[in-house]
């Protein structure tokens, strides 16, 4: 069974409507793809906004208790979500990272992701379900919650998709796909329709915020297919964006995440 791992965004679901929107984009990649799933960030700024709060009330907030609280963005945009697709007639399940099995280091605001142990999202995708996943979160060898720090969305996705044996992952973004540079500060940055995973970590490591280096890092790891596509102009015929991937296009066979000698830390 071909599975598809789709990633969006806070700025994709940065408001209640944008939602619908989303279920959309989810329902056009459902009729090319057997299973699907999908990996949400908290809506907008609420990973701030729930930083800021805590801050409020303790200047230096304890890590865990830190964790538990902005876990909770994500888990309301799963839950949108899973409601956005039920309203169109396609029934979907929520998890967090931890009910998805996403194994972490005991790291609390920074975790590192061990292994992924998929059980219930392949239950769930045999009854033809969509799974929609929490990014940013998982839960340690010690059973807490935790959460994965910069670019963790993106790197629960990557992940998902080495577990899972993904055919790619999407990753929809508020531009067309990867530049040379910022478009919306400079319109003449060059844009690359398909770039080596070695060169995507170069352009990402220069500043470029479209995807964290450590996402990409793990992909060229697996040598998964990541794909960067727009989710303002998405359409079933327009899906060009930035295709990231090895010239070899050889899937490892055994799973290697965020743990050990090859572990590399971009903050």
């Amino acid at each position: 069974m071909q599975i598809l791992i789709m990633k969006f965004g806070g700025a994709s679901v940065a408001t209640p409507g944008s939602f619908q929107r989303v279920a959309e984009i989810i329902l056009k990649r459902a009729s090319d793809f057997e299973r699907v799933v999908v990996v949400v960030s908290a809506m907008g700024d609420t990973t701030n906004q729930l930083i800021q709060l805590a801050r409020q009330v303790h200047p230096s907030p304890p890590k865990r208790e830190l964790d538990m609280l902005v876990s909770v963005g994500e888990r309301i945009s799963i839950s949108l979500l899973a409601m956005a697709l039920g309203l169109k007639g396609k029934e979907a399940i929520s998890f967090t990272g931890s009910q998805s099995g996403i194994i972490t280091s005991n790291d609390h605001t920074e975790a590192r992701i061990l292994t992924v142990k998929p059980h219930r999202i392949l239950s769930q995708l045999e009854k033809n379900k969509i799974v929609i996943v929490a990014g940013f979160q998982g839960v340690s060898l010690s059973g807490e919650i935790t959460t994965l720090g910069r670019g963790g969305s993106d790197t629960s996705a990557v992940a998902l998709g080495i577990a899972l044996k993904a055919k790619k992952v999407e990753f929809f973004k508020d531009v067309k796909g990867v530049y040379s540079e910022d478009p919306k500060k400079n319109p003449e940055a060059v844009f690359y329709p398909e770039l080596s995973y070695e060169r995507a970590l170069e352009i990402m490591c220069s500043g470029s915020k479209v995807l964290h280096p450590r996402a990409v890092f793990l992909a060229k790891k697996n040598s998964i297919p990541l794909h960067v596509l727009s989710f303002q102009n998405f359409s079933s015929d327009n899906k060009d964006g930035t295709l990231i991937q090895s010239s070899s296009k050889n899937a490892h066979e055994n799973p290697s995440y965020e743990e050990g000698a090859g572990y590399v830390n971009f903050e």
